[in-house]
């Protein structure tokens, strides 16, 4: 029998010859080809082999999941299940910058202030989960941010441009600068997630660096034009 599995967190070649190689090893597996570009890996096994077996073969790199085209309802709503708690920490921390921005303008409420603080927040937290695993950021924000495609150097300065957009609005340096920035950094990494998300492509989400394995998705696009939907406003405003 075959399956079809995706495979996020696999950033290079190696990884892919890696992972294929783990997963001949697990006992019942007959053969497993691993494609790097699709994310997915087909696996001929004797017999039935839990995910949980396949995931446990697997470096904590990397994140295996039944594949849309090979899922039955049941082990869909498994799979929707598991996307939930996959995308939870970055839910959990829009959550943590949203209130902290909020408490930060309880007293003297001001919607400007508030975007900038939420802005200025976004930016640093962001940034510090890059910084936890710079090498693995640039290979992964490199798969789908058109710049960093064609000029890697963009994918190591990257996470230094966030970190010093959210000192400026925090401090409230150069605010227009800053926004106007915002809209050229983040529009851009926009395009490259769409592209992902109409290809269908299965990869992994650079956004909180590569300790959180997040995966491509909806949420990203969301959480990217939630930001440049705030820098516009506040753009026009400031020009009114």
């Amino acid at each position: 029998m075959k399956h079809i599995y995706t495979v996020t967190g696999m950033t290079c070649n190696n990884c892919r010859v890696s992972v294929e190689e783990v997963l001949n090893n697990v006992p019942d597996v007959k053969m497993a080809s691993v494609n790097l570009e699709r994310a997915e890996a087909i696996i001929e096994m004797d017999n039935h082999i839990p995910i949980l077996t396949l995931q446990k073969a697997l470096s904590n790199k990397y994140t295996i999941a039944v594949a849309k085209k090979d899922l039955s309802t049941s082990s869909l709503m498994s799979q929707e299940d598991s996307l939930v708690k996959q995308l939870f920490p970055l839910f959990l921390i829009f959550a943590y910058i949203s209130c902290t921005a909020l408490l930060l303008n309880f007293k003297t409420w001001n919607v400007s202030s508030f975007m900038l603080d939420f802005m200025g927040l976004f930016f640093i937290v962001f940034s510090f989960f890059k910084f936890l695993d710079l090498k693995g950021f640039t290979n992964s924000f490199r798969m789908y941010d058109p710049i960093a495609k064609q000029v890697p150097l963009y994918a190591w300065v990257y996470p230094f441009l966030e970190l010093v957009l959210g000192l400026m609005f925090l401090i409230r340096i150069q605010i227009d600068s800053a926004l106007a920035l915002t809209l050229v950094l983040l529009g851009v990494t926009t395009v490259g997630v769409i592209k992902v998300l109409l290809k269908k492509q299965t990869i992994q989400c650079a956004c909180l660096g590569t300790v959180l394995k997040l995966p491509m998705t909806k949420a990203t696009f969301i959480e990217n034009t939630i930001m440049i939907v705030m820098a516009l406003f506040m753009l026009i405003k400031s020009f009114n």
